[in-house]
């Protein structure tokens, strides 16, 4: 389970996801959730799941990789349906047991639901999958940058992001090292009860809080050995600029946009 956590991950390419200007692929990211939330019903959702699908194709991104994504947030997507399912009771009765009352409209709650959050989780791994962390950072720091008037230290806060970001695949490896020794000695982390599980678990969580200080404290001395200092008089070595497939990149964004927008004024 550990090894199926996605997020933060890069996968190097030329496909045309990857070519996109990575600021404009955030706000083309931030313009794909509000398509997803202004869909009224299943209808307009089935948009922003063929938009997800066929982005994905584009990308050159395993198509294993979707279900690794959606792997980890299982568990969320089956409680999020039941509760949909079970207690919207609003429509035509489909199933009636004693309490339990199921309808046409809990069931179409549900499905509408887990489709939302599957493209939203989906949709937006695309943005770390096809970006590296740094031009994620001169991203967020360019759309950031009016706050520096204001005296925010935006690349600071940039940098942070992006690394707080890139360290969880790092991190992940290492709980499943720390998890492989354990069990190699003899530690039993699959059978007995939550409460047995959980406790199982202490003797993984102090090695990886030493592991991530370690980490952390390299990093800062690799970072003050090349003279880092911060974002005052920084230069860059690549310089991001727009060009025309960012341009067809939100054209083909808008198009699915628009599709949604007139699903919701039809039906």
């Amino acid at each position: 389970m550990i090894k199926d956590i996605t997020i933060g991950q890069y996968f190097p390419g030329t496909s045309p996801v990857h070519r996109i200007d990575a600021r404009a692929k955030i706000l083309l990211t931030i313009a794909f959730i509000v398509m997803l939330f202004i869909a009224d019903d299943i209808r307009g959702l089935c948009v922003g799941l063929a938009f997800t699908f066929i982005t994905f194709i584009i990308s050159r991104i395993p198509l294993k990789m979707m279900w690794k994504s959606l792997k980890t947030i299982l568990v969320i997507l089956i409680i999020t349906s039941l509760l949909n399912l079970f207690f919207v009771h609003t429509g035509e009765p489909v199933f009636e047991w004693k309490f339990i009352k199921i309808t046409d409209n809990g069931i179409q709650t549900a499905v509408f639901m887990v489709v939302r959050i599957a493209c939203l989780i989906i949709g937006t791994s695309l943005l770390t999958y096809t970006t590296s962390p740094i031009d994620l950072t001169d991203a967020i720091e360019r759309l950031l940058s009016p706050l520096k008037k204001i005296k925010v230290p935006v690349h600071e806060l940039a940098m942070m992001m992006t690394i707080a970001l890139r360290f969880i695949p790092t991190l992940i490896e290492e709980t499943d090292k720390i998890m492989s020794a354990q069990k190699a000695r003899g530690a039993d982390m699959e059978t007995g009860s939550i409460i047995k599980r959980a406790k199982a678990l202490i003797p993984v969580l102090i090695p990886l809080f030493v592991s991530s200080f370690r980490h952390a404290e390299e990093l800062a001395l690799a970072m003050e050995c090349r003279c880092y200092h911060g974002g005052e008089g920084r230069t860059r070595m690549k310089q991001l600029h727009l060009k025309l497939i960012d341009l067809w990149g939100t054209i083909y964004l808008a198009v699915f946009m628009a599709a949604v927008i007139v699903i919701n004024h039809i039906w």
